[in-house]
This record gives C-alpha cells, structure tokens and sequence, in this order.
C-alpha cells in the first residue's frame, strides 16, 4: 500500500473549491433544490424518468448523466487508502425548532433554528436535515444495505457535506423509533417536531470513508464532502416499510444505483490504536 506525505483530499479540496468559486453555476441553489419539494423525476427506469435518464430531464442536471464524480459508489476494499492523518469527524450539534416533510421522494427532518455543526479540514458546515433512502444506496463490496440515512451539511461558501450511515434489518432503530408516529402520519405540509436533539443521531464508530462525489438526486450537484461512517446499524423491517408506506408511489425504492467511480479517490479512517 503507497502512502502520500501530501493528502490527496486536501489536494483535491483545494482545486475543486478554485472550480466552484468560479463557476457560473449557483451550487447554493443546487443544495436547495435537493432541500426543497418533490421534483420530476424518478427511480424507475423505462419511465423516461430513471436514474439514466435524469441528465437529460433539465439542462441543469446534466451532470447526472455526464459527471465524473457521481454518487453513490461501491466502496470496494481494494482501492481504500488509510489515512489516520484525517482525523475523527468533529461534530458540535446541539437541539433546534425542527419540522418533518414528506418530500414525495423521501422523508425528510429539516432544523428551523442553529442546530450546529461539524467541522471538516478546518472547514464548518452547518446542520441542515437528514433524509433516508432505502435500500442504501452506497454499497460495500458490492453489498447494499437495508436503509441508508444521509446528514446534509452546507459551509458559508455553499459547499455540500453529507454524513451517511447504512443499517440492516435487526433492532429498531432509536432515531426512527422517535419519529415514528410523526412519519407515519406526515401529510403533505410540515409537521412541527419542536425542539429537536440531533444528537439522537447515533454514529456508533469513529471509522469513516472519505471521497468527493454529488448529490444522489438531480441536480447530482458535484464536490461533495462525503463521509460514510464504517459501522453498519440495525432498523426493523416496521421502520423501513413506514418510511417506504409515507412516500409517493414509485418512490418506495428510493437508491439511486452506484455510479463509475474509477477516477474517484476513496480515502479511510481509523483511530490509532495505543
């Protein structure tokens, strides 16, 4: 295994934030739209719709179907590179108002107010909502999981970071077990949450795989910061199938499939051991 005294992350960070500050694209409007209502399109290919059709739906997606560093990918061992360099992913959430939305594509958690931060390479990147996708949609080895739930993060410059987390069927889940009524029975408009802790968000490891890619849904918006926490969770079939029952048809399969990923570098982190 080669190791870089230069990490290529910081590297690629440093070229893609140059590229998007001069782009003429607004990549703040583009993590909106992904935060915003239901859009036409959908998981079903042969509707003129799917995945492999969605870089010709709008002009300003067609990085969907032309980009190079797409989302999701399979995080295949082999080409994982450990670097204890990058550190444990710093998180300072703490509780805010909070709504939940049926998106029509996907259940989403929204915060109101200030519910924090994490910080990536000196870099702080605001708490927006999470979202699940089911079945996951990032793959290890070739393995796709039961549920995958992604935490959206923007900087003050507008560059996207999102946290994954994948689960399998098991033990319910803490985090859906305190929404579950509230997803159930959301309708259409916002359903006030209240304060909401997201620290209820149980990570559970702090190994992560780091690599640049997109937004999984149009725009398929490109440079963002993913970390995909190691350790796989567990969420009952009850929980899965509420979330699938609240979405619109044809959304109950919510993964986008994994995309080429030859040219992107996936980087690992564990801990030390003393």
């Amino acid at each position: 295994m080669i190791f870089f005294h230069t990490n290529p992350i910081t590297i690629f960070l440093f070229l893609t934030s140059l590229i998007l500050s001069s782009h003429p694209y607004n990549f703040s409007a583009a993590s909106d739209s992904e935060l915003d209502d239901e859009i036409p399109f959908t998981y079903t290919e042969g509707t003129g719709k799917g995945p492999k059709k969605w870089g010709q739906i709008d002009p300003h997606w067609k990085a969907c179907g032309n980009g190079k560093l797409q989302s999701p990918i399979d995080l295949l061992n082999r080409r994982v590179q450990v670097f204890p360099s990058l550190g444990k992913l710093k998180r300072d959430y703490q509780p805010a108002p909070a709504v939940v939305k049926n998106r029509g594509h996907d259940i989403t958690v929204m915060w109101k107010g200030d519910a924090g931060k994490i910080n990536i390479n000196g870099t702080d990147y605001k708490l927006l909502q999470f979202h699940w996708h089911s079945p996951s949609e990032h793959t290890f080895n070739g393995s796709r999981y039961d549920l995958e739930l992604h935490i959206v993060h923007l900087s003050s410059s507008g560059e996207i970071a999102v946290v994954g987390i994948v689960y399998k069927y098991g033990r319910p889940d803490p985090l859906l077990s305190k929404l579950f009524h509230h997803i159930k029975s959301v309708g259409k408009e916002e359903r006030d949450l209240g304060i909401f802790n997201p620290g209820a968000i149980k990570f559970g490891s702090r190994k992560y795989y780091r690599y640049i890619g997109s937004l999984t849904v149009p725009p398929c918006t490109e440079g963002v910061i993913w970390t995909i926490v190691k350790k796989v969770r567990t969420v009952s079939r009850e929980q899965v199938r509420a979330l699938r029952e609240a979405v619109h048809d044809g959304f109950e399969a919510n993964a986008r499939p994994t995309q080429r990923s030859s040219e992107i570098a996936v980087e690992f982190y564990t801990p030390k051991e003393n």
